[in-house]
């Protein structure tokens, strides 16, 4: 009889023994369950060899929730979203340009206001391009529709804040989107996209659902929602002269994807 180090040496060399061998004969257990561990091992190993195999042709993966600048994540949308690279770009609410700063991209940059010095002056909702000229349309709109008495903050230099929103309206600035997307559908090609940068917020001690407006209105447009992730801000918005707080402070806001399509991939 093999002493018991023969045993463990003899048992672990099986996967290289014929079967019917001496060592099967004398461990039958042992090699059935070391031939077990050796079947697992083997098909782990093709496992992971066709992983590294094809790990060069997968996707680099886009995250649900972003914590960087928007300009990096445009430019990660435009390399992700579209079905090819896309040649025509209109940013529809450019303002100061701050979403393209240190891109490679060409864009159309049209603003309303000609302070900005946009490629075109122009209104969003009724734009002056022809139908199917673009393949991605960015719309950044204004987040807060008052800015209310505080004149020091400087909404309206960085945001654009420049719409208001009368109480007859719900101190929401959701009429202005219908309008813009029947406009933004014309002028998208087929399977084109649209990327859209919404933030809800509380105005009149109340909750204003921007996003899901936005996204109702855009299925009415014809457009088919894709995706969304959640850009997160470095802390929330406060004022030291707030008391009372009945909701959460917005720590965050939404980029929409669309598809000019009836389906998204």
């Amino acid at each position: 009889m093999a002493e018991p180090t023969e045993r463990i040496d003899a048992v672990a060399d099986y996967g290289t023994r014929p079967a019917g061998s001496a060592v099967e004969t004398l461990f039958p257990v042992a090699v059935k369950r070391r031939r077990k561990r050796v079947a697992i091992q083997k098909d782990q190993g093709r496992g992971s060899l066709m992983v590294k195999q094809s790990s060069a042709k997968t996707y680099a993966p886009l995250p649900s929730v972003w914590f960087g600048d928007d300009s990096e994540l445009i430019d990660k949308m435009l390399r992700f979203y579209p079905r090819k690279k896309p040649k025509d770009i209109l940013d529809a609410t450019v303002n100061c340009g701050r979403f393209w700063r240190g891109l490679d991209w060409k864009i159309v940059g049209m603003d309303i206001n000609p302070a900005h010095n946009p490629t075109v002056v122009g209104d969003n909702t009724d734009m002056p391009f022809a139908d199917r000229s673009f393949d991605v349309v960015v719309y950044d709109p204004p987040h807060i529709p008052n800015q209310g008495k505080d004149g020091c903050k400087d909404f309206s230099t960085r945001f654009g804040l420049t719409v208001k929103s009368p109480k007859e309206q719900g101190y929401s600035l959701s009429y202005m989107y219908p309008p813009f997307l029947a406009e933004a559908f014309r002028v998208l090609r087929p399977e084109g996209i649209l990327l859209c940068k919404l933030a809800d917020y509380v105005h009149g001690h109340r909750y204003q659902w921007a996003h899901l407006d936005f996204v109702r209105a855009a299925e009415i447009a014809g457009f088919c929602p894709c995706d969304s992730i959640v850009k997160v801000r470095q802390g929330p918005i406060i004022d030291p002269r707030w008391k009372v707080a009945h909701h959460a402070r917005r720590q965050h806001c939404f980029w929409l994807i669309f598809r000019k399509s009836k389906k998204c991939e």
